[in-house]
């Protein structure tokens, strides 16, 4: 069975990176992990305190996006790792979202974004679906953790 998620209001909605699941990282609070992505695309910068301060995900992601703001030197290269950083956090503050989490079993968890077909599975289901595996992973690394204590 493959699980998919996109809006926060769904069954899996704490998958999206909109879901209102804050944390620590880089020793700043973070309100949910779309405002940490796009932030680090400007890390170091002004524009990174401005778009973790946005007050939603939508207004976090319109400011990431500005093609106005420039973008860090070799983002395409860590922006995978970025992702990773921010789901492991999230996960890892958020124990009712890790239960969701791993209750999925070993699921494939596919991002349903039909304009994004690199975290998501684009309009007709040929896109890289990133995101989706990055929880997948997250998942393993936490029932690997449950499984040593």
């Amino acid at each position: 069975m493959t699980i998919y998620f996109y809006s926060t209001v769904d069954d899996y909605g704490c998958f999206s990176n909109f879901s209102r699941h804050g944390f620590q990282l880089d020793g700043k609070y973070w309100p949910t992990s779309e405002h940490y992505f796009q932030a680090m695309k400007f890390v170091g910068t002004k524009h990174e305190e401005d778009v973790r301060k946005a007050p939603n995900p939508k207004e976090a992601a319109r400011r990431g996006r500005d093609k106005k703001r420039p973008l860090r030197k070799r983002w395409d290269s860590c922006r995978d790792e970025v992702m990773l950083k921010a789901v492991r956090a999230k996960f890892g503050t958020h124990k009712d979202i890790q239960e969701i989490l791993l209750g999925t079993g070993d699921e494939k968890l596919v991002e349903n974004a039909p304009g994004d077909y690199y975290w998501g599975c684009g309009a007709n289901g040929t896109g890289k679906n990133k995101l989706g595996l990055i929880l997948r992973k997250v998942r393993s690394e936490l029932r690997a953790a449950k499984a040593t204590l």
